[in-house]
């Protein structure tokens, strides 16, 4: 998926010329994306392209956009035996639906770009999946970006979940990429990933504490 990102993942102090992806119009570098579900790619388009797909199923090919949505629950708790079953090595992961498998996806970011981690439905179902926020999840286009508490995660008790678009997330993909260094990836890593989350969470309209999933 993340072939398409180029931004995100090119540490190179020149700039990289982007074009749609769909019909090669030079784009800014705000632009928006697709993913074509079927191989998890995604996709830099152009403004009248993604156009093309704001509807659900719109356009054919089965490819759907992403969205500019972000979401923040505060009665989000995450115990730590909890993130344990995740069996995931690090403090931070997101989670997608993926439609064309049918099964939740856990990805976490680590300085090689995203890994992929086995995840079991009991894990899931137990934990980060009976959120309120996990029921507000569109599949494919969306995720749900988890930091853990303590150690190696750096947020609050009951750790940070946050309702983002999927591209959100590989520019974290990016961040770690760009500046992780040794085993713990230094103080000006965790300094760019701090400031990330802080970003998104500025970002987040905070769920109704009365909206059921």
């Amino acid at each position: 998926m993340v072939s398409g990102l180029r931004r995100f993942l090119v540490s190179s102090a020149e700039p990289v010329p982007e074009r749609c992806d769909m019909c090669a119009t030079p784009i800014p570098p705000d632009h928006p994306h697709l993913v074509q579900v079927a191989e998890r790619r995604m996709m830099c388009v152009c403004g009248p392209c993604g156009f093309l797909f704001n509807n659900p199923g719109a356009g054919g090919g089965g490819y759907r956009r992403v969205p500019d949505r972000y979401l923040a629950d505060p009665g989000f708790t995450l115990s730590e035996a909890q993130w344990d079953e995740l069996q995931i090595p690090v403090g931070m992961a997101f989670f997608l639906h993926n439609s064309a498998k049918s099964s939740v996806v856990a990805c976490y970011p680590s300085p090689a770009g995203a890994t992929e981690s086995e995840l079991t439905l009991d894990a899931w179902s137990a934990g980060i999946g009976a959120s309120r926020l996990a029921a507000e999840l569109e599949p494919d286009v969306e995720a749900l970006l988890v930091r853990r508490s303590g150690p190696g995660g750096g947020s609050g008790d009951g750790g940070e979940c946050l309702l983002v678009p999927i591209d959100s997330c590989y520019r974290l993909v990016g961040l770690v990429r760009m500046h992780w260094r040794g085993f713990d990836g230094g103080s000006e890593a965790w300094r760019a990933i701090d400031g990330f989350f802080t970003e998104l969470s500025g970002r987040a309209r905070v769920l109704d504490p009365e909206r059921r999933g």
